[in-house]
């Protein structure tokens, strides 16, 4: 286990460096001048080349990139061209927020799945099994921002059980925050719920075809106890690499839904720096979402360890 953390540690820098590379290429290849777009149409080409000139865009690629790469190592992320603030605290506050609809969402997603698959797996080829599999299939194959507005639609607009928008005033206290979240989270657990279920029942439907539990109730224990003894934990095991996966795709869901819900988090955040061409903030979203990326990885693999010790996951990396 040591040695596997330290492996893992040790190629973080290595694999940042990259992301940081093409990170700041694909921003590079954005069509559109970014001083022209600041200044405005009208603006004269002299006042463009000065703002081109104070920005350090006329500067070659690799001393730009360099510049940039230090920068955003020590800290020093720059200010946003388009809002004027300090990048780092604005990227930082909008990822706060963000992770706290995400870690929502994933404690909705995971008693959701787990129990949905358990009770799959335990009724398989029953109705119960075939109704929760085509409900898990379609709700996945459902993007979240059509998921998204049928809630809106239904939940808050029809029903008005929930309110429209995700941002709760500035005064409200938790429960109102958490009323305000819970349609957009209910939106990314939509998405995800199927994927994890499957993975808890093939592992439940075959932990219970497996010889101990089928001796554990020649022994005369009960289907419950069998399945809290013996198959619960083994069916928890393969959903947590499953979970890990879905947490990555939390990320991404998170720019839609969060631009539908009207939630000031780092996907609208990302979304709104790349079409307004404000580097310093793109840049800087791409970046520390790269690095959640990586220690999301990471996590679901130390978890997984945790919970299965005989997978050797210090020489399968």
């Amino acid at each position: 286990m040591r040695r596997f953390l330290v492996r893992r540690l040790a190629a973080i820098p290595l694999t940042l460096l990259a992301v940081s590379v093409l990170v700041f290429t694909a921003t590079e290849l954005i069509p559109g001048d970014v001083a022209r777009t600041i200044l405005g149409r009208e603006a004269s080409d002299a006042s463009v080349a000065r703002l081109r000139a104070e920005l350090g865009l006329d500067r070659p690629l690799l001393a730009r990139y360099a510049s940039w790469l230090e920068g955003f190592a020590t800290g020093r992320w720059g200010d946003s061209t388009l809002l004027g603030v300090p990048v780092r605290e604005l990227v930082l506050s909008r990822l706060a927020d963000s992770l706290l609809l995400g870690a929502l969402a994933f404690v909705l997603l995971v008693p959701v799945a787990l129990s949905l698959g358990l009770v799959a797996g335990v009724n398989h080829d029953r109705p119960a099994d075939r109704v929760i599999s085509v409900a898990g299939l379609a709700f996945g194959a459902i993007p979240e921002f059509v998921t998204g507005v049928v809630l809106l639609v239904v939940f808050a607009v029809r029903l008005r059980w929930f309110p429209a928008s995700a941002q709760a005033p500035p005064d409200a206290g938790p429960l109102t925050r958490l009323g305000h979240l819970l349609l957009p989270a209910f939106s990314l657990v939509l998405l995800c719920t199927g994927y994890v279920a499957r993975h808890v029942r093939a592992s439940t439907v075959a932990s219970v075809e497996s010889p101990y539990a089928r001796a554990a109730e020649l022994r005369g224990l009960s289907r419950g106890q069998v399945v809290r003894r013996h198959v619960l934990r083994n069916s928890t095991v393969p959903a947590t690499s499953a979970l890990g996966v879905q947490l990555q795709f939390l990320l991404g869901g998170l720019v839609a839904v969060e631009l539908l819900y009207n939630y000031p988090g780092i996907g609208a955040l990302l979304l709104r720096s790349a079409v307004e061409k404000d580097l310093p903030t793109l840049q800087a979203c791409a970046m520390v979402l790269g690095v959640l990326y990586m220690l999301i990885v990471l996590a679901a693999d130390v978890v997984y360890r945790l919970l299965d010790p005989r997978v050797r996951l210090g020489t399968a990396s």
